[in-house]
């Protein structure tokens, strides 16, 4: 399938409650990777990394999953985004 998804990513308001929840649900085995002012945790499943967990970057949003797609030219993929009519936030 062309520019699969690669990564999934949850922003959580409550990090220690999602890790806690996510690892009994599916066995999943996490593994935090302090990063300067706050932890990144790493979702493993398998041999290979399934994803991520951090804490909500935006103060006032609700906890969600964001799926990440690989593209081979992000400069060009965000411009096509835009022109299709794409808000871009970060």
């Amino acid at each position: 399938m062309p520019n699969p998804f690669c990564h999934v990513e949850l922003h959580s308001n409550d990090l220690e409650k999602s890790k806690e929840f996510y690892s009994k649900l599916f066995d999943w085995k996490l593994e935090d990777m302090p990063d300067g002012n706050h932890t990144y945790t790493m979702i493993q499943v398998g041999e290979e990394t399934g994803g991520g967990m951090m804490k909500a970057p935006m103060p006032g949003t609700p906890s969600t999953w964001l799926a990440y797609v690989c593209v081979d030219d992000i400069v060009a993929s965000t411009a096509k985004a835009r022109s299709l009519g794409a808000h871009i936030l970060a």
